[in-house]
């Protein structure tokens, strides 16, 4: 639609908002006259038919920040100052083209017609500016508005992709596809699923944002998994080999080397995540756990051990650092 068009086009009594109505209470409104007037829900219903794309249409353009500003300065000019066809019934405060040409006439250019530049000069200098050449009228077809959708799935879905299904603004279900790989708070785009253009162009997109629900064992560091393993204190000082859980597959084995303090990360590769950005690794992070109760013959064991071990303080390194 032309941006001329405009000046006959009351969009927020369309809508049936005010003028300083917010994005948010704009979006709801349509979306409940929608519902109400979509063809889907009124099937042969031609009036129905006909408002709905009058409601589309009016949407389009107050959504998008741009052209509802240039709307607004659109309608405030075309309430001051209206294009009348000479010999129209432009009374009032409207003045007519010849009004306009008869004013760049008084203004010293004898018989010579006003070119548009001037006139729109004349409006920008009414207006404060910013509507003219430089803002200039938008021509062609404008791209339908984007709608936005929302999912949450599971950490496991996250990780190795699917395809769901969602329900669109309209009732109707739509699919899809989450890549292997995908992030919490990423968004996904459908390219031409949106809203139609109301002038003939491209529709909008589907804008749909990812949820990613917590693990209770993984976690993600980009496209590596991380997980904690617990394992004795014998296990830690003396060495072993221990199983380690993967996501959606069976346990791995590692080897713990003898002396493996708390803290340490073990690298499984090709474990984590698989995508189109590459392939990341499960990381194992060691975690010693200590006996809450030593009781008979571990504790006298260990006693004799603590008798035995070098006298070094391990926290010597730390204490002569503070003072430094």
């Amino acid at each position: 639609m032309a941006s001329n068009d405009w000046f006959d086009k009351d969009f927020y009594k369309v809508l049936g908002v005010s003028k300083d109505v917010s994005a948010a209470d704009l979006k709801k409104t349509y979306r409940k006259l929608a519902r109400k007037y979509h063809p889907d829900s009124n099937p042969g219903d031609a009036a129905a038919e006909a408002k709905f794309k009058e409601i589309s249409e009016a949407y389009a353009v107050l959504s998008d920040k741009e052209q509802r500003s240039e709307y607004d300065q659109i309608r405030a000019m075309g309430s001051g100052a209206r294009f009348q066809a000479p010999g129209g019934g432009g009374g009032g405060s409207s003045a007519g083209f010849e009004d306009v040409f008869s004013m760049f006439n008084r203004g010293g250019r004898g018989g010579q017609s006003a070119d548009f530049d001037d006139i729109f000069s004349m409006f920008n200098q009414q207006q404060g500016g910013g509507f003219g050449r430089s803002a200039g009228f938008r021509a062609g077809p404008q791209k339908g508005a984007d709608v936005t959708a929302t999912t949450t799935i599971g950490f496991a879905t996250a990780v190795n992709g699917e395809t769901v299904t969602l329900a669109g603004e309209d009732g109707k279900p739509f699919k899809v596809k989450i890549p292997a790989g995908v992030a919490d708070g990423q968004k996904i785009r459908l390219r031409g699923r949106g809203r139609p253009s109301p002038n003939g162009g491209a529709n909008g997109d589907i804008v749909v944002s990812v949820a990613v629900r917590k693990h209770p064992v993984f976690t993600r560091d980009g496209l590596n998994l991380r997980v904690t393993v617990p394992v004795t204190f014998t296990e830690a000082a003396l060495g072993s080999t221990i199983e380690v859980p993967t996501l959606g597959g069976d346990p791995v084995k590692l080897k713990v080397a003898p002396g493996t303090p708390s803290g340490r990360v073990l690298r499984v590769k090709g474990r984590g995540v698989k995508s189109s950005k590459g392939t990341g690794d499960l990381l194992a992070e060691v975690q010693v756990v200590v006996p809450s109760h030593l009781e008979g013959a571990a504790k006298e064991a260990l006693e004799r051990f603590a008798e035995a071990e070098p006298k070094e303080n391990p926290r010597a390194e730390l204490l002569a650092k503070a003072k430094a």
